[in-house]
Protein backbone atom coordinates (compact mmCIF):
# COMPACT_ATOMS: atom_id res chain seq x y z
CA UNK A 1 0.00 0.00 0.00
CA UNK A 2 2.88 2.44 0.44
CA UNK A 3 4.30 1.50 -2.22
CA UNK A 4 1.40 2.79 -4.11
CA UNK A 5 1.06 5.50 -2.27
CA UNK A 6 4.38 7.13 -3.65
CA UNK A 7 3.49 5.71 -6.77
CA UNK A 8 1.08 7.81 -6.69
CA UNK A 9 1.99 10.89 -4.83
CA UNK A 10 5.02 11.58 -6.59
CA UNK A 11 3.03 11.00 -10.14
CA UNK A 12 0.47 13.61 -9.04
CA UNK A 13 3.70 15.73 -8.07
CA UNK A 14 5.09 15.35 -11.74
CA UNK A 15 8.27 14.06 -10.02
CA UNK A 16 11.20 12.54 -12.15
CA UNK A 17 12.25 9.49 -9.46
CA UNK A 18 13.78 6.06 -10.33
CA UNK A 19 12.34 2.70 -8.90
CA UNK A 20 15.65 3.00 -6.30
CA UNK A 21 16.86 -0.50 -5.86
CA UNK A 22 14.78 -3.24 -4.00
CA UNK A 23 11.54 -1.72 -3.25
CA UNK A 24 10.02 -4.86 -1.27
CA UNK A 25 12.83 -5.02 0.92
CA UNK A 26 12.68 -1.44 1.75
CA UNK A 27 9.14 -0.99 2.59
CA UNK A 28 8.56 -4.88 4.08
CA UNK A 29 5.33 -6.46 5.32
CA UNK A 30 6.81 -7.75 8.82
CA UNK A 31 10.03 -7.90 10.36
CA UNK A 32 12.11 -10.95 9.82
CA UNK A 33 13.16 -12.42 12.82
CA UNK A 34 16.73 -14.00 13.40
CA UNK A 35 17.54 -17.25 11.57
CA UNK A 36 14.51 -16.35 8.71
CA UNK A 37 14.84 -17.04 4.82
CA UNK A 38 15.77 -13.90 2.65
CA UNK A 39 13.33 -13.43 0.00
CA UNK A 40 14.99 -13.86 -3.31
CA UNK A 41 16.42 -10.72 -4.34
CA UNK A 42 14.29 -8.30 -6.96
CA UNK A 43 15.29 -7.66 -10.74
CA UNK A 44 17.50 -4.68 -11.39
CA UNK A 45 15.67 -1.14 -10.92
CA UNK A 46 13.49 0.04 -14.13
CA UNK A 47 11.84 3.39 -14.34
CA UNK A 48 8.05 3.91 -12.88
CA UNK A 49 6.96 7.35 -13.33
CA UNK A 50 7.72 9.96 -16.27
CA UNK A 51 9.82 13.00 -15.58
CA UNK A 52 7.90 16.72 -15.20
CA UNK A 53 6.27 17.90 -18.74
CA UNK A 54 9.63 19.65 -20.08
CA UNK A 55 7.42 21.94 -22.03
CA UNK A 56 5.24 23.38 -18.87
CA UNK A 57 6.30 27.35 -18.67
CA UNK A 58 8.32 28.29 -15.80
CA UNK A 59 6.86 31.24 -13.50
CA UNK A 60 8.40 34.38 -13.82
CA UNK A 61 10.11 35.75 -10.54
CA UNK A 62 8.09 39.25 -11.27
CA UNK A 63 5.19 36.47 -11.86
CA UNK A 64 5.48 34.89 -8.34
CA UNK A 65 6.11 38.34 -6.98
CA UNK A 66 3.03 39.88 -7.92
CA UNK A 67 0.87 36.89 -6.90
CA UNK A 68 3.02 36.36 -3.38
CA UNK A 69 4.09 39.93 -2.47
CA UNK A 70 -0.02 40.83 -1.32
CA UNK A 71 -0.44 37.31 0.25
CA UNK A 72 3.03 37.10 2.34
CA UNK A 73 2.13 40.79 3.90
CA UNK A 74 -1.14 39.62 5.99
CA UNK A 75 -1.58 40.32 9.56
CA UNK A 76 -2.09 36.99 10.25
CA UNK A 77 1.24 36.18 9.39
CA UNK A 78 2.79 38.30 12.03
CA UNK A 79 6.15 40.50 11.20
CA UNK A 80 8.55 38.07 10.62
CA UNK A 81 7.24 35.65 7.08
CA UNK A 82 10.40 34.42 5.08
CA UNK A 83 9.22 32.33 2.22
CA UNK A 84 11.57 30.78 -0.47
CA UNK A 85 10.31 29.66 -3.90
CA UNK A 86 11.83 27.62 -6.53
CA UNK A 87 11.57 25.30 -9.65
CA UNK A 88 12.23 21.82 -9.10
CA UNK A 89 13.56 20.69 -12.27
CA UNK A 90 16.01 23.21 -12.35
CA UNK A 91 16.68 24.50 -8.72
CA UNK A 92 16.18 28.05 -9.81
CA UNK A 93 15.15 29.98 -7.20
CA UNK A 94 11.86 32.28 -8.12
CA UNK A 95 11.00 34.26 -4.91
CA UNK A 96 12.00 34.85 -1.84
CA UNK A 97 11.57 37.27 0.85
CA UNK A 98 14.08 36.95 3.98
CA UNK A 99 14.64 33.36 1.98
CA UNK A 100 17.96 32.46 3.59
CA UNK A 101 17.08 33.42 7.43
CA UNK A 102 17.12 30.94 9.82
CA UNK A 103 14.09 30.35 11.55
CA UNK A 104 12.07 28.44 14.14
CA UNK A 105 10.96 25.35 11.54
CA UNK A 106 8.49 23.46 14.03
CA UNK A 107 7.81 20.11 12.43
CA UNK A 108 9.12 21.16 8.92
CA UNK A 109 12.32 19.92 10.72
CA UNK A 110 11.16 16.56 10.30
CA UNK A 111 12.10 16.96 6.37
CA UNK A 112 15.26 17.51 7.30
CA UNK A 113 15.71 14.58 9.57
CA UNK A 114 14.46 12.02 6.76
CA UNK A 115 16.51 13.37 4.12
CA UNK A 116 19.72 12.92 6.97
CA UNK A 117 18.98 9.61 7.81
CA UNK A 118 17.84 8.26 4.45
CA UNK A 119 21.33 9.47 3.20
CA UNK A 120 23.01 8.21 6.41
CA UNK A 121 21.03 4.57 6.86
CA UNK A 122 19.57 4.05 3.46
CA UNK A 123 16.08 3.45 2.96
CA UNK A 124 16.40 -0.38 3.60
CA UNK A 125 18.07 -0.63 6.87
CA UNK A 126 16.45 -2.07 10.03
CA UNK A 127 17.03 -1.38 13.83
CA UNK A 128 17.48 -4.34 15.73
CA UNK A 129 16.75 -5.34 19.21
CA UNK A 130 18.67 -8.14 20.52
CA UNK A 131 18.51 -10.52 23.49
CA UNK A 132 21.98 -11.58 25.40
CA UNK A 133 22.72 -14.19 27.84
CA UNK A 134 23.57 -11.84 31.11
CA UNK A 135 26.31 -12.39 33.27
CA UNK A 136 24.40 -15.30 35.62
CA UNK A 137 22.52 -18.41 34.40
CA UNK A 138 19.06 -17.38 33.61
CA UNK A 139 19.84 -13.70 33.50
CA UNK A 140 18.69 -11.87 29.70
CA UNK A 141 19.87 -8.72 28.74
CA UNK A 142 17.05 -6.89 26.38
CA UNK A 143 19.38 -4.72 24.69
CA UNK A 144 17.88 -1.48 22.96
CA UNK A 145 18.87 -0.32 19.17
CA UNK A 146 16.81 2.77 18.90
CA UNK A 147 13.79 1.11 17.42
CA UNK A 148 10.41 3.27 18.61
CA UNK A 149 7.89 1.23 16.21
CA UNK A 150 8.95 -2.05 18.60
CA UNK A 151 5.71 -4.11 19.76
CA UNK A 152 4.58 -6.66 21.94
CA UNK A 153 2.98 -8.35 20.08
CA UNK A 154 0.74 -8.36 16.94
CA UNK A 155 -2.58 -7.29 18.34
CA UNK A 156 -1.97 -4.48 20.21
CA UNK A 157 0.83 -3.19 18.03
CA UNK A 158 0.56 0.72 17.26
CA UNK A 159 2.56 0.48 14.10
CA UNK A 160 1.59 -2.36 11.68
CA UNK A 161 4.61 -4.77 10.72
CA UNK A 162 6.67 -3.61 13.81
CA UNK A 163 9.47 -6.18 15.24
CA UNK A 164 7.35 -7.84 18.23
CA UNK A 165 8.60 -8.83 21.55
CA UNK A 166 6.57 -11.91 21.63
CA UNK A 167 8.95 -12.72 19.04
CA UNK A 168 12.06 -12.64 20.63
CA UNK A 169 10.83 -14.28 23.92
CA UNK A 170 10.13 -16.93 21.28
CA UNK A 171 13.73 -17.25 20.28
CA UNK A 172 15.15 -16.74 23.95
CA UNK A 173 13.19 -19.84 25.06
CA UNK A 174 14.56 -21.65 22.15
CA UNK A 175 18.21 -20.78 22.80
CA UNK A 176 17.73 -20.98 26.68
CA UNK A 177 16.91 -25.01 26.31
CA UNK A 178 16.25 -26.12 30.05
CA UNK A 179 17.53 -22.75 31.85
CA UNK A 180 14.84 -21.27 32.89
CA UNK A 181 15.04 -17.15 32.66
CA UNK A 182 15.42 -15.15 36.09
CA UNK A 183 15.79 -11.97 35.50
CA UNK A 184 15.56 -9.98 32.47
CA UNK A 185 18.76 -6.53 32.58
CA UNK A 186 17.61 -3.53 30.57
CA UNK A 187 20.14 -2.13 28.33
CA UNK A 188 18.95 0.80 26.65
CA UNK A 189 22.92 2.64 26.85
CA UNK A 190 22.87 3.31 23.20
CA UNK A 191 21.41 6.54 23.87
CA UNK A 192 22.78 9.17 25.54
CA UNK A 193 22.18 12.36 27.40
CA UNK A 194 18.63 13.98 28.44
CA UNK A 195 15.86 12.11 27.94
CA UNK A 196 14.01 15.68 26.94
CA UNK A 197 15.41 18.06 25.03
CA UNK A 198 15.91 21.42 27.11
CA UNK A 199 14.55 23.30 24.36
CA UNK A 200 11.54 21.56 24.71
CA UNK A 201 8.33 23.23 25.85
CA UNK A 202 7.21 22.25 29.84
CA UNK A 203 4.36 20.60 28.37
CA UNK A 204 5.56 18.39 25.91
CA UNK A 205 6.67 15.62 27.86
CA UNK A 206 3.11 15.08 29.33
CA UNK A 207 1.30 16.39 26.46
CA UNK A 208 1.20 13.56 24.09
CA UNK A 209 3.25 14.90 21.80
CA UNK A 210 6.58 13.90 23.00
CA UNK A 211 7.74 11.16 25.00
CA UNK A 212 11.26 10.39 26.95
CA UNK A 213 13.64 9.43 24.36
CA UNK A 214 15.41 5.74 24.90
CA UNK A 215 16.98 3.50 22.96
CA UNK A 216 14.33 0.50 24.29
CA UNK A 217 10.62 1.39 24.34
CA UNK A 218 7.72 -0.45 22.82
CA UNK A 219 4.81 1.22 20.57
CA UNK A 220 6.24 4.88 20.92
CA UNK A 221 6.41 4.98 24.68
CA UNK A 222 2.34 4.47 24.27
CA UNK A 223 0.46 3.35 27.94
CA UNK A 224 -1.83 1.71 25.71
CA UNK A 225 -1.33 1.31 22.15
CA UNK A 226 -4.80 -0.52 20.79
CA UNK A 227 -6.38 2.48 22.24
CA UNK A 228 -4.13 5.33 20.73
CA UNK A 229 -4.42 3.27 17.07
CA UNK A 230 -8.54 3.68 17.38
CA UNK A 231 -8.56 6.70 18.92
CA UNK A 232 -5.47 8.52 16.60
CA UNK A 233 -7.90 10.45 13.84
CA UNK A 234 -9.98 12.01 16.78
CA UNK A 235 -6.28 12.99 19.15
CA UNK A 236 -4.29 13.96 16.40
CA UNK A 237 -2.44 10.98 17.51
CA UNK A 238 -1.24 12.30 21.18
CA UNK A 239 -1.64 9.61 23.57
CA UNK A 240 -0.41 9.14 27.18
CA UNK A 241 3.14 8.04 27.17
CA UNK A 242 5.05 5.83 29.89
CA UNK A 243 7.86 7.58 31.84
CA UNK A 244 10.37 5.05 31.28
CA UNK A 245 9.70 3.35 28.55
CA UNK A 246 12.49 1.09 28.55
CA UNK A 247 12.24 -0.04 32.09
CA UNK A 248 8.46 -0.74 30.77
CA UNK A 249 9.43 -2.57 27.30
CA UNK A 250 11.76 -4.68 29.83
CA UNK A 251 8.44 -5.64 32.41
CA UNK A 252 6.94 -6.60 29.04
CA UNK A 253 9.52 -8.74 28.02
CA UNK A 254 9.93 -10.32 31.51
CA UNK A 255 6.03 -11.63 31.27
CA UNK A 256 6.62 -12.88 27.59
CA UNK A 257 9.71 -14.97 29.45
CA UNK A 258 7.13 -15.98 32.34
CA UNK A 259 8.35 -14.14 34.94
CA UNK A 260 5.42 -12.23 35.93
CA UNK A 261 6.53 -8.67 35.43
CA UNK A 262 8.00 -8.09 38.24
CA UNK A 263 9.78 -4.79 38.75
CA UNK A 264 12.04 -6.96 41.22
CA UNK A 265 12.78 -9.30 38.12
CA UNK A 266 13.76 -5.99 35.94
CA UNK A 267 17.00 -3.73 36.23
CA UNK A 268 19.33 -1.62 34.31
CA UNK A 269 22.25 -2.47 33.46
CA UNK A 270 24.70 -3.49 30.65
CA UNK A 271 25.08 -5.97 27.97
CA UNK A 272 28.73 -8.88 28.86
CA UNK A 273 31.03 -8.24 25.86
CA UNK A 274 30.42 -11.70 24.12
CA UNK A 275 32.80 -14.27 24.95
CA UNK A 276 32.60 -17.60 23.80
CA UNK A 277 29.28 -19.27 22.74
CA UNK A 278 26.30 -20.06 25.40
CA UNK A 279 28.12 -17.98 27.34
CA UNK A 280 27.80 -14.37 28.83
CA UNK A 281 27.32 -11.97 25.94
CA UNK A 282 26.26 -14.80 23.61
CA UNK A 283 22.85 -13.73 21.18
CA UNK A 284 20.17 -15.27 22.19
CA UNK A 285 17.57 -13.93 19.61
CA UNK A 286 17.29 -11.16 17.57
CA UNK A 287 14.07 -8.97 15.93
CA UNK A 288 14.76 -6.20 12.93
CA UNK A 289 12.53 -3.18 12.82
CA UNK A 290 10.13 -1.50 10.42
CA UNK A 291 12.49 -0.53 7.43
CA UNK A 292 13.91 2.94 7.45
CA UNK A 293 11.47 4.33 4.32
CA UNK A 294 8.47 3.15 6.19
CA UNK A 295 9.56 4.60 9.83
CA UNK A 296 10.27 7.88 7.68
CA UNK A 297 6.35 7.58 6.26
CA UNK A 298 5.46 7.25 9.41
CA UNK A 299 6.87 10.50 10.81
CA UNK A 300 5.70 12.75 8.42
CA UNK A 301 2.55 11.81 7.70
CA UNK A 302 1.53 11.20 11.07
CA UNK A 303 4.13 14.19 12.41
CA UNK A 304 5.41 11.23 15.08
CA UNK A 305 7.82 13.11 17.00
CA UNK A 306 9.54 10.35 19.05
CA UNK A 307 10.15 8.66 15.60
CA UNK A 308 11.96 11.40 14.27
CA UNK A 309 14.24 11.42 17.62
CA UNK A 310 14.84 8.09 17.21
CA UNK A 311 15.64 8.71 13.71
CA UNK A 312 17.82 11.60 14.08
CA UNK A 313 19.93 9.32 16.79
CA UNK A 314 20.10 6.85 13.96
CA UNK A 315 22.10 9.61 11.87
CA UNK A 316 24.08 10.35 14.80
CA UNK A 317 25.48 6.56 15.15
CA UNK A 318 26.05 6.10 11.42
CA UNK A 319 28.05 9.38 11.97
CA UNK A 320 30.20 7.89 14.78
CA UNK A 321 28.53 10.21 17.37
CA UNK A 322 26.87 9.84 20.85
CA UNK A 323 22.83 9.04 20.10
CA UNK A 324 21.34 12.36 21.82
CA UNK A 325 20.07 15.48 21.02
CA UNK A 326 23.36 17.09 20.58
CA UNK A 327 24.96 13.80 18.43
CA UNK A 328 21.76 14.03 16.21
CA UNK A 329 21.70 17.67 15.62
CA UNK A 330 25.69 17.78 14.80
CA UNK A 331 25.53 15.00 12.78
CA UNK A 332 22.32 15.78 10.71
CA UNK A 333 24.41 19.05 10.05
CA UNK A 334 27.20 16.79 8.69
CA UNK A 335 25.02 14.77 6.39
CA UNK A 336 23.05 18.08 4.91
CA UNK A 337 26.43 19.54 4.29
CA UNK A 338 28.08 16.68 2.85
CA UNK A 339 24.74 16.45 0.06
CA UNK A 340 25.85 20.39 -0.98
CA UNK A 341 22.97 22.33 1.30
CA UNK A 342 23.85 25.54 2.84
CA UNK A 343 24.75 23.82 6.30
CA UNK A 344 24.70 27.54 7.42
CA UNK A 345 21.11 27.84 7.32
CA UNK A 346 20.63 24.84 9.42
CA UNK A 347 20.96 24.74 13.13
CA UNK A 348 19.06 22.05 15.11
CA UNK A 349 18.70 20.87 18.27
CA UNK A 350 16.08 18.05 18.07
CA UNK A 351 15.20 16.02 14.99
CA UNK A 352 11.50 16.19 15.63
CA UNK A 353 10.93 20.16 15.62
CA UNK A 354 9.42 20.48 18.87
CA UNK A 355 12.33 22.76 20.18
CA UNK A 356 12.29 26.30 19.94
CA UNK A 357 15.76 26.58 19.43
CA UNK A 358 15.65 25.06 15.76
CA UNK A 359 16.75 27.48 13.27
CA UNK A 360 16.13 26.58 9.58
CA UNK A 361 16.24 28.77 6.31
CA UNK A 362 13.51 28.86 4.04
CA UNK A 363 15.69 28.16 0.87
CA UNK A 364 17.47 25.48 2.47
CA UNK A 365 14.08 23.53 2.71
CA UNK A 366 13.74 24.26 -1.09
CA UNK A 367 17.00 23.18 -1.87
CA UNK A 368 16.51 20.23 0.15
CA UNK A 369 12.98 19.27 -1.77
CA UNK A 370 14.51 19.79 -4.74
CA UNK A 371 17.34 17.61 -4.18
CA UNK A 372 14.74 14.97 -2.98
CA UNK A 373 13.10 15.38 -5.88
CA UNK A 374 15.16 16.07 -8.79
CA UNK A 375 16.21 12.32 -9.37
CA UNK A 376 19.92 12.79 -8.69
CA UNK A 377 19.38 11.11 -5.15
CA UNK A 378 16.44 8.45 -5.87
CA UNK A 379 17.02 7.27 -2.41
CA UNK A 380 15.98 10.86 -0.63
CA UNK A 381 12.02 10.69 -2.70
CA UNK A 382 10.91 8.71 0.05
CA UNK A 383 10.15 11.89 1.88
CA UNK A 384 7.36 12.75 -0.46
CA UNK A 385 5.09 8.99 0.12
CA UNK A 386 4.06 10.88 3.69
CA UNK A 387 3.84 14.39 2.76
CA UNK A 388 -0.15 15.53 3.51
CA UNK A 389 -2.09 16.20 0.18
CA UNK A 390 -4.29 19.71 0.29
CA UNK A 391 -7.76 19.14 1.59
CA UNK A 392 -6.95 14.98 1.48
CA UNK A 393 -5.01 13.75 3.98
CA UNK A 394 -2.58 14.15 7.36
CA UNK A 395 -2.61 17.63 8.83
CA UNK A 396 -4.12 18.81 5.60
CA UNK A 397 -6.96 17.16 5.40
CA UNK A 398 -8.91 20.02 6.76
CA UNK A 399 -7.48 22.69 4.75
CA UNK A 400 -7.72 24.07 1.59
CA UNK A 401 -11.87 23.75 2.04
CA UNK A 402 -12.48 27.35 1.64
CA UNK A 403 -13.22 29.29 -1.82
CA UNK A 404 -10.04 31.70 -1.61
CA UNK A 405 -7.36 28.11 -0.93
CA UNK A 406 -9.21 25.72 -2.61
CA UNK A 407 -6.93 25.80 -5.83
CA UNK A 408 -4.45 24.10 -3.18
CA UNK A 409 -6.73 21.07 -3.06
CA UNK A 410 -5.50 18.08 -3.92
CA UNK A 411 -1.92 20.16 -5.92
CA UNK A 412 -0.49 21.14 -2.83
CA UNK A 413 1.43 18.53 -0.70
CA UNK A 414 3.26 19.60 2.10
CA UNK A 415 4.86 19.02 6.25
CA UNK A 416 3.49 21.78 8.54
CA UNK A 417 4.89 22.64 11.83
CA UNK A 418 3.18 24.33 14.64
CA UNK A 419 4.22 25.60 18.19
CA UNK A 420 2.68 28.82 19.85
CA UNK A 421 3.39 31.66 17.85
CA UNK A 422 5.56 30.04 14.83
CA UNK A 423 3.47 28.07 11.56
CA UNK A 424 5.44 27.16 8.66
CA UNK A 425 4.49 24.81 5.42
CA UNK A 426 7.25 22.98 2.91
CA UNK A 427 6.39 20.86 0.22
CA UNK A 428 5.76 20.82 -3.32
CA UNK A 429 3.10 22.78 -5.84
CA UNK A 430 2.18 22.07 -9.21
CA UNK A 431 1.13 25.17 -11.15
CA UNK A 432 -1.36 25.64 -13.74
CA UNK A 433 0.80 25.37 -16.66
CA UNK A 434 1.73 21.70 -14.87
CA UNK A 435 5.21 23.34 -14.08
CA UNK A 436 6.23 21.75 -10.59
CA UNK A 437 7.75 24.12 -7.99
CA UNK A 438 8.47 23.62 -3.91
CA UNK A 439 7.87 26.17 -1.39
CA UNK A 440 8.58 26.91 2.20
CA UNK A 441 6.89 29.75 4.30
CA UNK A 442 7.76 30.03 7.64
CA UNK A 443 6.93 32.27 10.38
CA UNK A 444 7.91 32.56 13.89
CA UNK A 445 6.43 35.60 15.25
CA UNK A 446 2.39 34.82 14.10
CA UNK A 447 -0.35 37.53 15.72
CA UNK A 448 -3.47 35.83 14.50
CA UNK A 449 -5.46 32.64 15.43
CA UNK A 450 -4.56 29.18 14.54
CA UNK A 451 -7.00 28.94 12.26
CA UNK A 452 -6.22 32.61 10.47
CA UNK A 453 -2.96 32.13 10.38
CA UNK A 454 -3.18 28.68 8.14
CA UNK A 455 -5.60 30.46 5.92
CA UNK A 456 -2.97 32.88 5.34
CA UNK A 457 -0.25 30.36 4.68
CA UNK A 458 -2.92 28.35 2.20
CA UNK A 459 -3.53 31.53 0.23
CA UNK A 460 0.18 31.63 -0.39
CA UNK A 461 0.41 28.10 -1.89
CA UNK A 462 -2.92 28.54 -3.30
CA UNK A 463 -1.85 31.31 -5.45
CA UNK A 464 0.89 29.16 -6.68
CA UNK A 465 -1.44 26.12 -7.83
CA UNK A 466 -3.71 28.74 -9.40
CA UNK A 467 -1.30 30.65 -11.77
CA UNK A 468 1.00 30.18 -14.22
CA UNK A 469 2.83 33.40 -12.58
CA UNK A 470 4.43 34.36 -15.96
Amino acid sequence: MLAALLVLVLAGAGLAVLRPGPVAGWLGSEATPSGATAAPPEPDPQAVLAGPDANAPLPSGAGIRAALDPLVRAAALGDRVHVSVADVTTGQALYGSGPDTPTVPASVTKLATAVAVLSARGPAHRIPTRAVAGANPGEVVLVGGGDPTLAVDRKNAFYPGAARLDDLAAQVRTALGGTAPTKVIVDSSLFSGPVFEPGWDADIPTGGFGAAITALMTDGARTDPARARRTAEETNHAADRVPDPDLTAGRQFAKLLGLGGSAAKVTRGTAPAAGAAGGPGAELGKVESLPVIRQVDIMISDSDNVIAEAMARQVALAKGKPGSFVGGAAATDEVLGGLGLPAGEISLADGSGLSRTNRISPSLLTDLITLAGNGSHPELAAIFGGLPVGGWSGTLDERYRADATRTGAGVVRAKTGTLSGVNAIAGTVTTADGRLLTFAVLTDRTQGSLDETRQALDRITSALAGCGCR
